[in-house]
């Protein structure tokens, strides 16, 4: 391939990963406004659902927030019954956060029609091809966190 077909299929897989990252937002926050929380509310539930019990402080970490947010977060999550917390027995001044059982019944069926679309897409590709799809999807991951702390911390030494 010229390096001129694959700067091209570069630009085009950027605008087709923004146009995803999109609508993935909006997804999310119908999603979040359907149970009454905030996307970030929501994205650090998925992190505790998808990585299990963490610290309130690598939850701030993973989210790119303050320590300050993420307790609002924890509040709101536990006020609202998915969440609780736990002092961590190797150090008592650090509180673990830990997702509650009930969550697949509240919050699993608002993604099963978005689960079962992906599903039924997925036929079209190969073995293969899926794989490397997954293999790109999680290194890209890493990547936009990354920038995500970067812009944050970046607007907060400007105020």
């Amino acid at each position: 391939m010229s390096s001129d077909g694959r700067e091209a299929l570069v630009r085009d897989l950027d605008l087709e990963l923004r146009n995803l990252v999109s609508r993935s937002v909006l997804f999310q926050q119908a999603v979040a406004d359907r149970l009454g929380m905030s996307v970030l509310d929501l994205n650090c539930l998925g992190a505790l659902v998808q990585r299990g019990p963490m610290s309130a402080g690598r939850l701030s970490e993973e989210n790119g927030v303050t320590t300050g947010a993420i307790t609002g977060v924890i509040d709101r999550l536990e006020a609202a019954g998915f969440v609780r917390r736990d002092k961590d027995p190797k150090d008592r001044r650090r509180v673990i956060v830990t997702p509650l059982p009930n969550l697949e019944a509240q919050i699993f069926p608002l993604f099963e029609g978005l689960a079962a679309s992906l599903v039924q897409l997925s036929e079209k590709y190969s073995d293969d091809e899926l794989r490397t799809v997954v293999d790109f999807m999680q290194a890209a991951a890493p990547v936009t966190q990354e920038e995500t702390v970067k812009l944050r911390a970046a607007g907060r030494a400007r105020k």
